[in-house]
């Protein structure tokens, strides 16, 4: 699924408590925070200013997919302050992107271990198990940082749980995590897109209507989200909506995998 594998990509790279660097970005559907007790840049010591330095730097060279020259900056951040949290933090994200996730888990670990309270990290350690199908720990993970009463990460947090739930064969429970993300951060078409896939699945074929249908009535309606809108639409019996959302796709997305099922009327695809 097309938002699937871009969330996959956006939590990978954006779910790191740095600098702030993938907020508000509605496809990532998570924005990075910032540790709560994060000391001000006045108190900070002149190793940990210039660790800090190299993260920022690391952290933009991460996102230009540069990963090799972040990792060299990573090195020496922790090099200058070996009790930054926020170094190891991005390097366990950066060796999860090269799925290197027993390195990846090892900086997470080192980050919380400087950390305890940082809900971020355990997010991230959540997401690492369940690239690694190890469910029941990724939950773990997930709980744990939504236990925070502080944290302010939630629609992120459990719209990645109902991602797992899902992966885990365990949809009820994947339903409710996606619910409780879509009513913490209703906008966000990563979450709206899996719900509703989630639902059509399940035969709740109104209940997905209402949810492809705010993103198709938006800016943010892609291939694969009209292609879901037609499936549902089709097994509701809506000819005419159907055919809308058929016209759509072939006019704005004529070369895509989802255009040439709707023309063959291959549904289950």
């Amino acid at each position: 699924m097309k938002f699937l594998t871009v969330l996959l990509t956006a939590l990978s790279a954006c779910l790191a408590l740095l600098v702030g660097a993938c907020a508000n970005n509605p496809q990532a559907g998570a924005s990075a925070g910032v540790s709560a007790d994060r000391m001000t840049e006045s108190d900070e010591s002149p190793e940990r200013k210039r660790a800090r330095i190299r993260v920022e730097l690391a952290l933009g060279y991460f996102e230009q997919g540069k990963t090799t020259i972040a990792l060299d900056e990573i090195k020496q951040a922790i090099a200058t302050d070996p009790t930054f949290s926020e170094a190891f933090s991005l390097r366990g994200l950066i060796y999860m992107r090269l799925n290197e996730y027993a390195i990846a888990e090892d900086s997470f670990k080192r980050a919380l271990a400087l950390n305890p309270r940082d809900s971020n990290v355990l997010h991230n350690l959540g997401w690492l198990k369940c690239q690694v199908t190890q469910y029941p720990q990724s939950v773990v993970f997930f709980e744990q940082a939504l236990s925070d009463p502080l944290y302010a990460e939630r629609a992120k947090t459990y719209m990645a749980l109902g991602l797992c739930q899902v992966r885990a064969g365990n949809l009820p429970q994947a339903e409710a995590a996606l619910m409780k993300s879509y009513e913490y951060d209703a906008g966000n078409p990563v979450t709206g897109y899996n719900l509703a896939n989630l639902l059509y699945q399940k035969n709740q074929d109104s209940r997905a209507r209402f949810y492809i249908r705010r993103i198709n009535n938006s800016a943010l309606a892609n291939a694969e989200t009209l292609w879901l809108g037609i499936k549902i639409e089709r097994r509701l019996g809506d000819q005419a909506s159907m055919s809308q959302l058929g016209s759509q796709l072939i006019k704005r997305f004529p070369e895509s995998k989802q255009t040439a099922f709707y023309q063959r009327g291959a549904f289950d695809e």
